[in-house]
């Protein structure tokens, strides 16, 4: 897994490539944390994704959780037919905004 953040003036986008599982959820949810330090609106750009396990799911929640306590925001976008199919099978997908 490879993640790029760049930011604006307003957010902070993760660009995030390959598979997020039990191995790499920790990195993820370290650079979805740490973004949040840096600002109160994330986005979390998924066009190079592979898939999410379980484990990559929970650090998107605690990342969801952390944005509503600084009344910001975190959102999903471009994400594949495949790793969608993972959010609609466990109800995250009406969790998450996903664009």
């Amino acid at each position: 897994m490879t993640i790029t953040e760049t930011r604006d003036e307003e957010k902070v986008v993760l660009a995030v490539e390959g598979r997020v599982d039990t191995n790499t959820s920790p990195e993820l949810q370290d650079s979805i944390l740490k973004a949040f330090q840096k600002g109160n609106y994330l986005e979390l750009d998924f066009a190079e994704l592979d898939y999410i396990s379980s484990a990559g799911l929970r650090a998107l929640l605690l990342g969801h959780k952390t944005a509503m306590s600084k009344g910001g925001s975190m959102v999903i976008c471009h994400v594949n037919e495949d790793v969608m199919e993972i959010f609609e099978d466990t109800g995250f997908s009406d969790v998450f905004e996903i664009e």
